[in-house]
């Protein structure tokens, strides 16, 4: 089966087309700059990127570009939009409405609009992938991947603030988590490369990008998430300042003479390694550069990144009364060998060890703990697109 994996942003546009049987990729790319002057970039496997500068005024232009990039005649991945036959959609918040990937109707779409006010700037832009992709391609299957969904398995004590109860039943606020559908699959890859029984086991997932989360997964299921209500919890990230006291969001307000958005856009786009390193950069390759050549704050934005990884797994650890294997994944986890030998110097304790050799090595599943580390270690490139494609073909062929 032919699968398109779509993931709409608010102004870009990525996407799939995999082969279900062989599970590889047949073409990807993006849109970028919707809604401004617009950019396609389409690569057929084993092709050179081919980019297009055109016209995107809404989300419906760029995604009539995709299919016929797909279709065209020389570097086409397909001779008919008819051997497409099942689209994926990823959906960023559902809420407690939704446990799993669902087949898309109309229902569906009505329950994720009620979601919207908890993912404002993701949410519409997810619905209006789904609703041009019904109109360009009516009749072919969708589902819906959520990122939430994973960690819906979450006990009350894990994703219950403290808080008047009264906010949770009228406005659900609560732990609700991201990233699910990176924690799904890698928890599995994990599970399958070490050769455990995924259903008696205990696992930390480091998903370590721009936007980074840690997951305890136990016996399969999450338990516990360090993202919250939105992806502002947490870890310190790129710009996001991660948990803080709440009172300095009053502290700041006054003493900066913002509004409530002002300062929830300090915290989002102008906090984290980017604001510790006053603006330095949020990429972790520019800050581990600029500590090479002796900036202070790079190193210590560097530092309170690894500080607050390691917190995460012991705490996570003692959630789960111990830990069989930790996985490092995304774009820091997978090509940071620096970020992963600091978390893994706070680890002594769980008898960590690093094979210091194989954490050089990336692109590929491995295993970069020594042999008599009591905790396997493990970097596992996380594959968002495959793992959507595996749910939306489940689904569709359970129809």
């Amino acid at each position: 089966m032919k699968v398109l994996v779509i993931n709409c942003g608010s102004s870009s546009l990525k996407y799939q087309l995999i082969d279900s049987n062989s599970e590889e990729v047949l073409a990807k790319g993006l849109c970028e700059r919707i809604g401004i002057d617009g950019r396609l970039v389409y690569q057929k496997e084993g092709c050179e990127k081919e980019i297009t500068e055109a016209a995107m005024p809404t989300h419906k232009e760029a995604i009539q570009m995709v299919l016929h990039a797909l279709v065209n005649d020389k570097t086409g991945a397909v001779k008919d939009l008819a051997e497409i036959e099942a689209i994926g959609h990823r959906i960023v918040h559902g809420g407690e409405k939704f446990e799993s990937s669902v087949v898309i109707s109309d229902e569906m779409i009505e329950a994720v609009k009620e979601c919207t006010e908890l993912a404002p700037l993701h949410n519409p832009a997810n619905l209006t992938g789904i609703q041009v992709c019904q109109e360009l391609m009516p009749g072919v299957p969708m589902v819906a991947v959520f990122d939430t969904a994973f960690h819906q398995t979450m006990p009350p004590k894990a994703y219950m603030y403290g808080l008047p109860y009264e906010y949770y039943e009228k406005y659900r606020v609560r732990r609700y988590g991201f990233h699910g559908t990176s924690h799904s699959f890698v928890s599995k890859e994990l599970a399958k490369f070490l050769g455990l029984d995924i259903n008696h086991s205990k696992l930390i997932v480091c998903h370590l990008g721009n936007g980074s989360s840690v997951s305890a997964v136990l016996d399969g299921k999450c338990v516990d998430t360090s993202m919250g209500l939105t992806p502002l919890e947490g870890l310190v990230m790129g710009t996001r300042s991660g948990s803080i006291d709440p009172a300095i969001v009053e502290f700041i307000a006054k003493k900066e003479n913002l509004d409530i958005d002002g300062v929830m856009d300090v915290l989002n786009k102008k906090s984290g390694v980017y604001g510790l390193t006053k603006g330095l950069s949020s990429d972790f390759r520019d800050l581990e550069d600029a500590a090479e050549q002796g900036n202070e704050l790079a190193q210590l934005a560097l530092d309170i990144f690894a500080y607050d990884v390691a917190k995460y797994i012991g705490a996570y650890a003692a959630a789960m009364n111990g830990v069989d294997a930790i996985a490092f994944t995304a774009g820091i986890g997978e090509n940071g060998p620096i970020t992963r030998t600091d978390v893994a110097k706070y680890l002594g304790f769980l008898g960590v060890k690093l094979d210091e050799e194989k954490n050089q090595m990336r692109g590929f599943n491995n295993k970069i703990s020594t042999e008599d580390s009591k905790v396997a270690v493990c970097v596992i490139p996380t594959n968002e697109e495959l793992a959507i494609c595996r749910e939306t073909v489940a689904l569709v062929e359970k129809k």
